[in-house]
This record gives structure tokens, sequence and C-alpha cells, in this order.
């Protein structure tokens, strides 16, 4: 009960774009799938100049996707952007002086009358910022209902750029997606790409804007854990609490002629931890070192949150 409406413009008669189809076929391509190949959102991509995408076309299928109580509803747009007194627009192919296209106040407001326990909305283009401050309460507040998350490619006074025919905000969320943004459970989520995109991105030509009203982050897509769930729940063996240090000596190291082939297991498992940030040696530079001089290795802040995670059963 995963579903995800996504939308790439660039037939417009008047202002034809060029990276935007590109743009939403990328898009729809991950998140089909997660990183194993099973099936992730159920995809509805819409394509101009391959489909019609015109106001009321869009709108119909704005509303579908927020209908019914899935778990989670996905919109991505690609295409025109436009701001004008009376709010923000996404704009279709049958634009026209005041009336442009989907107001972004009407697509907030059926994602947060919608009845899914999570809701999405991504949009790449100009002036996207506005979802999210609806123009009618004539502030900057954000109104959004709980479980719905908002990442726009800029603020709602600043464009978003193309490079190379694709977004880059796009291109940044596909990578993102495909792991870039992956926490050590290899789940994605829409902090997480928020996250990656924010530390890419220059402070000068465009920010995203992140809003969200969440009690928990849900995972958009599941890559491959760096290190494997299996080997992740050792984390409280070898360290019964948070404070412990775990001793080595020459027998872990499997170069060593005084190695031991048990002990070297639970090397190659440290080694894991220490490479994505779990544990550190302690007094050396190197978990080598550690073992060689007879020294320790020690939790990290980082190795606490999982290893607390391990000990509650929630991993």
């Amino acid at each position: 009960m995963r579903k995800a409406l996504i939308v790439g413009i660039n037939d417009y008669p008047t202002a034809p774009l060029h990276g935007c189809v590109n743009d939403a076929t990328s898009m729809a391509s991950v998140l089909e799938t997660h990183g194993d190949g099973g099936p992730n959102f159920s995809v509805k991509l819409l394509t101009s100049p391959s489909d019609v995408v015109t106001r009321a076309e869009l709108r119909g299928a704005i509303e579908k996707l927020f209908a019914g109580d899935c778990d989670i509803c996905l919109f991505y747009f690609s295409g025109h952007g436009l701001i004008k007194s009376t709010g923000g627009y996404v704009v279709t192919t049958d634009a026209r002086k005041y009336d442009e296209g989907v107001s972004m106040d009407d697509i907030l407001a059926l994602a947060n009358q919608s009845k899914a326990k999570d809701k999405v909305i991504l949009l790449d283009c100009c002036h996207s910022g506005a979802l999210g401050t609806p123009t009618i309460t004539g502030s900057q507040a954000a109104l959004l209902s709980e479980g719905l998350s908002v990442l726009t490619a800029s603020r709602d006074s600043e464009s978003a750029l193309e490079i190379n025919g694709k977004g880059v905000f796009t291109s940044l969320i596909v990578d993102a997606l495909q792991g870039g943004a992956a926490d050590l459970r290899g789940y994605v989520t829409p902090g997480s790409i928020y996250a990656y995109v924010d530390q890419a991105l220059g402070p000068w030509d465009q920010r995203p804007i992140f809003k969200t009203n969440v009690t928990r982050f849900t995972s958009l897509r599941s890559i491959a854990p760096p290190v494997p769930f299996e080997t992740l729940r050792k984390i409280c063996a070898y360290f019964p609490t948070p404070q412990d240090e775990y001793k080595l000596d020459p027998s872990y190291e499997f170069t060593d002629k005084r190695s031991k082939p048990e002990n070297v297991v639970i090397m190659k498992d440290l080694q894991k931890f220490e490479g994505v940030g779990l544990v550190v040696p302690v007094g050396e530079e190197h978990m080598y070192f550690a073992a060689m001089n007879s020294k320790s290795c020690r939790l990290t802040a980082l190795g606490f949150q999982y290893w607390r995670l391990v000990k509650e059963k929630r991993l």
C-alpha cells in the first residue's frame, strides 16, 4: 500500500523545458523497487508530451493519489513553477493567464485531508518553497497535518537549477535514494534525503526547503546495509554495556603467527563497525595497532545509538 504519482512536463507551448521528463523517469525508476529488486512504490508516471497533463488531468490524478488510507502517498513534480499574489502554482501544459495550473495550496489541502499514514511531496520547480505556507493564512507558518513531509528544490523566491538536461535537486534525490542518504540499516527517509541535498547545495544559488510534521520518519526506500544485520546484532555481545571496552591482542590480527581463528572472526566484525563509525580504537590510530599493542576499542556515540537499538530488540 505504497503509491506514488510522478509528473514531469517538458511540453510547455511558450516556454518548453528539456530535463523534466528525464527527471520524472529517473525518479519513477528508483522508487519502483528497493535496492534488492523487491517491489516498493506502485508508480503512476505522467510525462508530457507523452501524456496529457492539463490542469484537470493533474488535479484529478493528485486527488486520486491522496484518496484512501494507504501506508504512504508520494507526489513528485518536475516542471514550471509560478508564484503570484494568490500563491504558488505547479504549471500545466494548458496554462493561460489567470489559470496557470494547480495551486500549491490545493495540493497541500488534499495532502492534509488524506487518510494515508504518511504523505510526502517533492517539488522540483521554481518557487516550490511556497508549498506548505498557504497564502490564505497571510503568514509564513507551515500548516502540515500529522504524517506530512514536504521537500522542495528552492525557496518561494528562487529558481530551480538544471544542469546537462537534469534538475540539480532531482539528481541529488535520486542519488540519495540509491544509497547516498541511507542509514546503517539501509533505510532512506525524507529527513536523511534533505540532509544529503542540503549538504550538496551551496549557500547562494538555490536552497532546498524541508517542512514536516511527523513523529517518526518512514523509509522511502531500502538498500543492502553496509553491515549485515546479523553482524550488527553482535554489538551487545562484544560490548555488554556501552561503557565497556573490548580488549584486543595480537591473536586477533590474522597476519600475526599468534592469531586464533575465533578471534580473527571477531576482529573482522569490529573492523566493520569501525568502518561505519560505530567503534574506534583506544590509544591507537588503527585497529591493527590496537591489536598488535594489546590495546582496546570502544563504542562511539553513534555506536551507542545502535547498541541501544539492538538491546531494545528494534534491529
